[in-house]
């Protein structure tokens, strides 16, 4: 994981500096675009490590008292949406940093 981040990164740079003669503008998208990569990343771990928990706890419940599984069940569905929820809105933040910036308009001109 860490070399597709590492990799990510570095590629993101090499088309920011391509494109762009000049440097300022060029570090302020491959910062931006950096920000949203580890965010994303970050999030994704976070979201996975909570989903793993929650259903290693769920099925300790389920193992435990086999009788009481429907009610596991719903609540357990519900938190996993709920924790799916904050790796979209990590994912929609991303976006609006990369696309609809307001401060591009202060370092483009």
């Amino acid at each position: 994981m860490k070399k597709s981040i590492a990799l990510a990164i570095l590629t993101t740079a090499a088309a920011a500096f391509a494109q762009t003669a000049n440097p300022g503008v060029a570090s302020f998208f491959t910062g931006i675009q950096a920000a949203a990569v580890i965010a994303m990343a970050v999030a994704a771990f976070g979201c996975a490590l909570g989903q793993g928990n929650a259903i290693a706890k769920a099925l300790e419940g389920i193992a435990r008292q086999p009788e009481a599984a429907g009610k596991i069940q719903g609540p357990l569905l519900i938190g996993l949406g709920f924790i799916e929820s904050l790796a979209i809105y990590v994912l929609v933040i991303a976006l609006i940093i990369i696309f609809a910036n307001p401060a591009v308009t202060a370092v483009t001109h």
